[in-house]
């Protein structure tokens, strides 16, 4: 494609934006901020700005400014698409603010991609760096950077087979836009840049979301657990249950119990309003329940307890003997299964972990979480770890190397933002 051809491309992507702005003020996901993102006021003046999709790119770039250390004051602008992710940027520039740093972070709704529209906010901001998190490709965005000469780097860079197979539909246009560098956590997405936009921008770094793992913590954060349980039962921990796999799960939970008929298990569903779910169907299954908050120590041998109460799931980690963690038997992605395996436990999913591919396979083939292909065979595993209780200590210890291994990928990126941030300056001097 030719510059001609760019700019007949640019214009009907803008007036296909044109036509489909006013009906996105009817979407429950992007009527919140509408005004913003399409620039109804202007944008306030930045020296960088960084696209943060969501909830997880928002921490990426809470992390990224928490660390990076300017030679001079910085104003950075943070955007996002979603609620979440603007609760999560609104604590960050408290968080930042309250620190001294020499950042400010301003939390700002990301611009729909219409040509028209991202060219005024590239004038109105004026970056000397854009840095987009993950998989933000917008070609609006691209060419308005192009046009104003703005350098953009892709960081914690990721993207999938599926989300390639639609962009590379547009690679000629893309190869016309892409950024000044792209770091790609892994040589496999590495691979999937390079095809988009050439191997010689790509490179990469570690994952950025090993940095903000904490290693730190110890068995006695489940001591309170320790003494509900009691000193001699067996306990297993079934995390984050999700609606769509109920179903495999209550056959998970019968095999488990004819074989370890004294377990205590403690269910805790990722959503609380599916608890009346469960009392039900325990009742029927004829499987004694008790609340967590309505508990008694010490539990009752068989019983399941019924998680109730937040913010204990890390705690009853540290004193399982077994876990398996839930959005793994049915395609929802998956859950945090890490939490378990720093709390001291080889946890068992599913064959749905989507959500973590940024942890790598490697994972399982050190033995550190167990992946099994349905109910039965998870059910399976979780009786042989009931049967022979594990070394936790040992367990923590090869989960904290692992991590540890894999972490730097924060500062890394730092010293680009650095770089590129004090040769602007440079340049202006």
């Amino acid at each position: 494609m030719n510059q001609t051809g760019l700019k007949i491309a640019v214009k009907i992507y803008d007036a296909a934006w044109g036509g489909i702005i006013p009906a996105l003020r009817l979407s429950s996901r992007l009527k919140d901020g509408y005004a913003g993102r399409c620039l109804a006021a202007d944008p306030p003046a930045a020296d960088l700005w960084i696209q943060a999709a969501s909830g997880g790119e928002a921490y990426l770039a809470w992390s990224l400014l928490s660390t990076l250390k300017p030679r001079q004051p910085v104003r950075a602008l943070v955007t996002t698409n979603t609620r979440q992710g603007m609760d999560i940027l609104e604590k960050a520039a408290a968080d930042i603010d309250s620190s001294g740093s020499a950042i400010t972070l301003i939390p700002g709704w990301f611009p729909f991609d219409r040509p028209s529209l991202t060219e005024k906010a590239v004038r109105k901001i004026n970056p000397k760096l854009v840095v987009l998190l993950e998989t933000e490709i917008w070609p609006g965005l691209l060419y308005a950077l192009k046009v104003s000469n703005v350098p953009a780097w892709i960081i914690n860079g990721r993207i999938t087979e599926k989300s390639f197979s639609l962009y590379r539909r547009g690679r000629n246009l893309l190869s016309m836009l892409r950024p000044e560098g792209v770091l790609a956590v892994s040589a496999a997405d590495a691979a999937w840049f390079a095809r988009l936009f050439g191997e010689d921008i790509v490179f990469e770094m570690p994952n950025m979301k090993f940095d903000r793992l904490s290693t730190t913590g110890s068995s006695d954060q489940g001591r309170s657990l320790s003494l509900i349980l009691g000193s001699e039962a067996k306990f297993l921990v079934l995390g984050s249950i999700r609606k769509q796999e109920e179903k495999r799960i209550k056959k998970l939970i019968r095999q488990v119990h004819s074989y370890h008929p004294d377990i205590i298990t403690g269910l805790f569903p990722r959503h609380m309003h599916r608890l009346d779910y469960w009392k039900r169907e325990l009742t029927r299954m004829g499987l004694a329940w008790t609340l967590r908050s309505d508990l008694k120590p010490p539990a009752k041998a068989g019983s399941v307890i019924l998680w109730d109460k937040f913010g204990e799931l890390s705690e009853a980690y540290w004193e399982a003997d077994a876990v398996f963690v839930g959005g793994s038997i049915a395609p929802l992605g998956g859950q945090n299964f890490l939490e378990p395996l720093i709390c001291g436990c080889r946890p068992v999913i599913g064959p749905y972990w989507e959500n973590f591919y940024w942890v790598g396979e490697t994972i399982f083939h050190h033995g550190l979480v167990l992946k099994e292909n349905n109910w039965q065979s998870a059910a399976q595993r979780l009786i042989e770890q009931l049967h022979k209780p594990e070394d936790k200590k040992e367990i923590r210890e090869k989960a904290i190397g692992y991590i540890q291994a894999r972490q730097g990928g924060t500062k890394k990126a730092c010293q680009i933002i650095e770089k590129r941030l004090s040769g602007a300056y440079a340049k202006e001097a």
